[in-house]
């Protein structure tokens, strides 16, 4: 059952954060550490650090980054059409487009341990109600799976959907909090707040819908622990995330209404 992790990675190239697990599981666990133990304890008798400008730096700087690398794969895949969409299988190691998907890959992979730095400001800021066990999750869950896949199937591939997906979400997640760490009032008239969420759970539609019509395809070679991963992964993901919406606009909109009917009356 274990002789898998005596296999040579899928792909040779060796790369910062991807060449072997323990610094992957070191930031993990340390990132853990100190959202539920450590920074609060250092915060328990601090104020809140003002990191307005900060966050402005941090904000500007991930829409910059995620932007370019959705330009960059946008533009790759419809000027060179490397992939067929119905089944976006690995690249030979030898294909001459094959750094690019790798190095397209890496950029997203590496993103995800600075997107860590989400949770560590809202540590420092005492915003601990922002905190919950979907935004543990989420970080949790794409540094490790991201160094895994990258192990064990190489860069590229059929996760190259869900990180174009991603990317574009995450352009417009980060102009979203650019705006409202800046300009705090402005959080109340941010209309387009509650639709980052639904965009969210529509870029998982999207991946589950994908991710079917690859298992369709009878002489499709993509690994099928790769596929059933994704599929678990979406479904989960978008049931979360619906849970959180629900939470979060439905259930208050219809205590509102409710409220306001009762004053009327």
């Amino acid at each position: 059952m274990f002789d898998i992790f005596d296999r040579p990675p899928a792909d040779p190239t060796r790369f910062f954060l991807a060449c072997s697990p323990w610094p992957m599981v070191l930031i993990v666990s340390f990132y853990l550490f100190f959202v539920l133990k450590l920074g609060r304890q250092f915060m328990a008798k601090r104020t809140p650090y003002d990191l307005r400008v900060v966050l402005k730096v941090y904000n500007l700087m991930q829409i910059l980054y995620n932007g370019l690398v959705f330009f960059a794969s946008i533009c790759y895949l419809i000027a060179f059409r490397p992939h067929n969409l119905s089944c976006i299988t690995m690249m030979p190691q030898d294909h001459p487009l094959k750094n690019i998907d790798r190095l397209l890959s890496y950029a997203y992979y590496i993103n995800k341990y600075f997107d860590l730095l989400d949770t560590i400001f809202i540590v420092l800021r005492k915003s601990y109600k922002q905190i919950s066990g979907l935004h543990l999750l989420h970080h949790l869950y794409m540094p490790i799976t991201g160094y895994y896949v990258i192990r064990f199937n190489g860069y590229g591939g059929h996760l190259i959907v869900m990180g174009v997906l991603n990317l574009f979400v995450h352009v417009v997640m980060y102009s979203y909090y650019y705006i409202s760490s800046q300009i705090p009032p402005a959080k109340r008239r941010i209309w387009w707040k509650e639709y980052i969420t639904l965009l969210q759970m529509l870029q998982f539609v999207i991946i589950f819908a994908h991710n079917i019509w690859t298992l369709m395809q009878p002489r499709c070679e993509i690994s099928r622990v790769l596929t059933y991963m994704v599929f678990f992964m979406s479904v989960a993901m978008f049931l979360m995330f619906t849970n959180f919406y629900t939470h979060a606009y439905i259930l208050p909109k219809k205590k509102k209404k409710k409220q306001k009917k009762v004053a009327h009356d």
